[in-house]
C-alpha cells in the first residue's frame, strides 16, 4: 500500500460519488420531462407523477445515506482523537477545536499531534491549514 501524503488522501468511489449521481441527475430530468408531457397529452399523468416523486426521493435517499454515514464517522474520529489526546496529556482536546480541525488533526503522527492541536486552537487554523502543517503523516488505511 502506498504512503499517505496531502496529495494522496482522499478517497472517491467511482460508482458512488460520481456514477450515481449522474444517474440519479438523469433520472430525474426524465422523469420530469415525462410529467410534462403527460401533463399536455392528459395521459398517464398519475404513473409520470409517481416515477417523478420516486426520482426525487431516491436523490434524497442517495445524500442522507452519505450524509449520516459521514456524521457517525465524525463522532468516531471526534472520540478517537480526544481519547489519543487523553493519554498523550492527560487532559481531554480544548473544547474550542471544530470538527473540521480535528478530522484534520489525525492525520498527525504522535510526535506532533499535541503541538498542533494546540497550534489550531491558538491560531484558528483550517482543516487544510493543518494537514499542510503536517511533517510525518499518519496515514489511515482502515476508512471506507
Amino acid at each position: 500500500m502506498t504512503d499517505q501524503n496531502l496529495k494522496n488522501h482522499a478517497r472517491f468511489v467511482p460508482l458512488y460519488h460520481f456514477i450515481a449521481p449522474s444517474a440519479i441527475l438523469a433520472i430525474i430530468v426524465g422523469s420530469c420531462i415525462n410529467l410534462y408531457e403527460a401533463c399536455s397529452n392528459d395521459s398517464g399523468l398519475y404513473s409520470a407523477s409517481l416515477i417523478c416523486l420516486m426520482s426525487i426521493v431516491l436523490m434524497i435517499v442517495w445524500f442522507y445515506a452519505r450524509a449520516f454515514a459521514l456524521k457517525a464517522q465524525d463522532r468516531a474520529i471526534r472520540a478517537e482523537e480526544n481519547f489519543r489526546h487523553f493519554i498523550a496529556t492527560g487532559k481531554p482536546f480544548d473544547s474550542r477545536l471544530t470538527m473540521r480541525q480535528i478530522i484534520g488533526l489525525r492525520f498527525a503522527g504522535d510526535d506532533e499531534f499535541v503541538a498542533l492541536a494546540k497550534q489550531a486552537v491558538d491560531e484558528n487554523l483550517s482543516e487544510k491549514q493543518i494537514k499542510m502543517a503536517i511533517k510525518n503523516w499518519r496515514a489511515d488505511h482502515n476508512r471506507a
